[in-house]
């Protein structure tokens, strides 16, 4: 089934920005696409500032702060499209695509950012469900003890 992916607006602090960079993270069953822009360093996903769109979740803030730490780098904004899978996967995939735009701007950020872990893509999935475990993945039929 095709779904189209929605139009996110610009932010309204820029009126025609220039794309820096723009890279795809994966996680679980989460894609986004993030875009660097020239700015002063805010997170919008899916229209909203981050902050409001992952909870007001603080550790979740520190996560997502983690690539422009690591490389120094403030001057970006970055506008991110998020589909699929829960907040945890789709912040997973936020920070991976930020950092693979950031190596795509400068190639001298790949190696603190590998250090890391920053650009490696956790590739778990969730196991799917078998046949006669009792319609989980793991979980296996209680045995009668007499």
């Amino acid at each position: 089934m095709f779904i189209p992916a929605r139009i996110i607006p610009m932010p309204a602090t820029s009126s025609n920005p220039k794309v820096y960079a723009s890279a795809v993270g994966r996680r679980k069953s989460s894609i986004v696409v993030a875009r660097l822009i020239p700015g002063s360093g805010k997170v919008v996903v899916n229209g909203q500032p981050a902050e409001i769109y992952f909870n007001h979740n603080p550790a979740t803030l520190v996560k997502l702060d983690r690539p422009f730490q690591t490389t120094a780098v403030t001057k970006y904004d970055v506008v991110v499209t998020a589909r699929g899978g829960g907040n945890i996967g789709q912040l997973d995939a936020v920070v991976l695509a930020i950092s693979r735009a950031l190596v795509k701007i400068k190639e001298d950020h790949r190696s603190p950012l590998r250090k890391l872990g920053l650009l490696t893509r956790d590739s778990r999935i969730r196991q799917r469900r078998m046949v006669g475990m009792g319609g989980k993945s793991r979980r296996r039929k209680q045995s009668p003890k007499r």
